[in-house]
């Protein structure tokens, strides 16, 4: 059964396939989700909305928490279907189609918390996805959210890739990236921020008080924060729902004899360690203000 592109990539294209390599990504994914809960202090009673669900990662844990009512809003209606599967007519969860940017199907202040969780690098117009989750919120209510930086994270100089000294074969290495690149589209939304811009944006749009917390590491011998996956593994794996994988890539851009260089050159050093992965990620939390009191 055909999925669509979202769906594709967060039930089997995001970690190879490989459903070993999918439950070890859950286990780091699940304290993504404790935070990101813990910094919206949800409490029993409360309503929470989940923006860009997904497969249901921080809705279900907020039902776990007593959640009296939690909407699972995704642009994807075939995650939307995965969740509301996972669900099993539990009556506390709702299922509602939408883009961040545009939430008219939520009713103005009518929310606690929004959470949403790597879902802002994939909207271009962050200043309308901020607007909506204040408007939905009621006075008092809280928004928890994590973006990766990928400003940070994801640009590498010249002669470099993966972190890899790539000079000896930086001609080669320059057309794998330039065809990842025009193969994946357009990646500004996805480039075009760091933390001070979220806390900006948040502030912009009327939160009364954001915070932010920013991780960032370099770190020798890591892949984007985490130990690097088995190189095959990595052939197969499209760091985002926009992008090929990397064997897609190869297999579009070199012929037969450039591949086998390239992967010759590439893998040992790989699989010695010899990467440097950058990463960093930011836990925001804003507030909307109290209602006025009457005069």
């Amino acid at each position: 059964m055909s999925r669509d592109r979202w769906a594709d990539w967060i039930l089997e294209r995001r970690f190879g396939g490989d459903r070993a390599a999918a439950d070890d990504m859950l286990t780091h994914l699940r304290e993504v989700r404790e935070r990101v809960l813990d910094r919206a202090e949800v409490r029993e009673g409360e309503t929470l909305l989940d923006v860009g669900c997904g497969d249901g990662l921080i809705a279900f844990g907020a039902l776990e928490r007593g959640a009296r009512r939690v909407i699972f809003s995704d642009v994807s209606q075939d995650l939307l279907d995965v969740s509301r599967e996972l669900a099993a007519g539990e009556p506390r969860a709702e299922f509602v189609r939408a883009v961040a940017e545009d939430l008219s199907a939520i009713p103005d202040a009518s929310v606690d918390v929004v959470t949403t969780r790597s879902v802002l690098i994939y909207v271009a117009d962050k200043a309308s996805a901020f607007a909506e989750f204040l408007r939905v919120l009621k006075p008092g209510g809280r928004l928890s959210a994590f973006e990766p930086i990928n400003s940070f994270g994801c640009l590498e100089r010249d002669g470099y890739w993966l972190g890899l000294d790539m000079r000896e074969l930086w001609r080669l290495a320059l057309r794998v990236r330039s065809r990842f690149e025009a193969m994946a589209g357009d990646s500004r939304p996805m480039l075009d921020f760091d933390e001070r811009d979220l806390l900006e944006l948040a502030h912009s749009a009327g939160f009364e008080s954001v915070d932010v917390v920013l991780e960032a590491r370099i770190e020798r011998g890591r892949l984007w924060g985490q130990a690097p996956p088995p190189f095959e593994r990595l052939l197969k794996t499209a760091p985002n729902p926009n992008a090929p994988t990397l064997e897609e890539v190869l297999d579009a851009e070199l012929d037969v004899d450039e591949r086998q260089r390239f992967l010759e050159y590439v893998r040992p050093r790989f699989e010695a360690g010899e990467l440097v992965g950058r990463s960093a990620a930011a836990y925001l939390r804003a507030r909307k203000g109290s209602a006025k009191p009457r005069t």
